[in-house]
């Protein structure tokens, strides 16, 4: 206690070199509180749409079928079971037919992946319910990315080509039913999406399906003849981005943070040498050396709970606010899934780690230059001599 009185009364009547000190250190702290929230915003963010939009919650593979090899898709494909069809009935699962394909627009060739959905499946974001236009003989449903890509606007019409299962290409005309607007760019580059019947019956597959995506309350993992994919399999490449960036995150926030304690260092290196008559005066006094270092230590740990204390006071505001409106990047288009606004997550066990990241480091970098203490002599330090 009686370390705790003297190192406030010291910090406060250094004055405006330990708010400079304080000030800098609680910068350091809002900025990797900051950081690290604005990447658990984006994960949890981004998990959420591509569960949505893509994933499910799981799906069940067609053995050979492999989502980075597209030449994969013309064979994997099986039919679908009474054991699936009571799935999907019950809505826990919906089947996707995937092929290869070709369309024309503005007499361009470009290469598309086509994918069959059912238009009655609630498990995905997808508008589905496009498909019911009666006006349309082929609808088909695509995303922004890909309309852009290919210069298609809703209600366009445009020659497709593919190969049924027998290798034989037929071409027909689909029709632009909508344009949906995803953060999720796998759901959406290169893919157009047909009713299930259609391209089962296009191809030739009919009662088939390459994957079976999963709905939210699953918990089947085994369907004979199907390959499980858990969510932590599907989401692998996304949560190892994640990883990368707050990998390179880390080198920023050391550095910031490195500046604040740097500054902690040669405030105690000049106090100790500034106040050696202090100094043999607590030991004159029967204070023991280390009872002296302890009191130098707790003064330079003090700057971390100012900073935390200064950090809560204009941290807090403008995390609740960041929180409220999120922050909008525009309309990204990377490649990979990012919404438009993300909305920062902070949660209590990243602000707690990070308050004891920065008192633990500061308390570390003040005991450093307050060792020196304990090999002084008592006559020369009062005598304020001491080399």
């Amino acid at each position: 206690m009686l370390a705790f009185k003297l190192a406030i009364r010291n910090l406060l009547g250094a004055g405006l070199r330990t708010w400079l000190n304080v000030g800098v250190l609680s910068f350091a702290f809002v900025v990797i509180i900051f950081y690290n929230g604005l990447i658990d915003g984006w994960n949890r963010q981004g998990i959420k749409d591509t569960m949505e939009w893509e994933i499910g919650s799981g799906q069940f593979w067609t053995p050979g079928f492999d989502r980075y090899d597209p030449y994969t898709y013309t064979d994997a494909h099986q039919s679908v079971s009474d054991e699936v069809k009571q799935l999907i009935h019950q809505q826990k699962a919906t089947p996707v037919l995937i092929t290869r394909g070709t369309i024309y627009p503005q007499g361009r060739m470009q290469s598309v992946i086509l994918r069959g959905v059912d238009p009655h499946q609630t498990i995905l974001k997808l508008p589905t319910s496009a498909f019911d236009n009666p006006n349309d003989v082929t609808p088909a449903i695509i995303g922004k990315r890909m309309a852009q890509s290919a210069r298609l606007q809703k209600g366009d019409k445009v020659l497709l080509r593919w190969r049924d299962k027998n290798g034989t290409f037929d071409a027909r005309e689909i029709t632009i039913s909508a344009i949906f607007n995803c953060d999720v760019p796998p759901a959406d580059n290169g893919l157009i999406y047909l009713p299930l019947a259609t391209l089962q019956a296009m191809t030739g597959m009919e009662n088939q399906a390459s994957i079976l995506i999963m709905s939210k309350d699953n918990q089947i993992e085994a369907l004979q003849g199907w390959e499980y994919k858990s969510k932590d399999f599907l989401l692998k490449d996304f949560k190892e981005l994640i990883k990368a960036k707050k990998g390179g995150g880390v080198v920023l926030q050391g550095l910031l943070l490195l500046i604040a304690l740097l500054a902690i260092f040669d405030t105690q290196v000049l106090s100790i040498f500034r106040r050696q008559k202090e100094i043999g005066t607590y030991i004159a006094l029967g204070m023991t050396r280390w009872q002296v270092v302890g009191i130098f230590t707790v003064e330079g740990a003090m700057h971390s709970i100012l900073a935390s204390l200064l950090g809560a006071a204009y941290g807090i505001p403008l995390f609740w606010f960041l929180n409220q409106k999120g922050i909008t990047f525009g309309s990204p288009d990377v490649g990979i899934t990012i919404a438009e606004t993300i909305y920062p997550y902070y949660s209590l066990g990243l602000i707690v780690t990070t308050m004891l990241l920065v008192i633990i480091s500061a308390t570390i970098v003040s005991y450093i230059p307050a060792r020196k203490i304990s090999r002084m002599n008592p006559t020369e330090a009062l005598r304020g001599k001491v080399q």
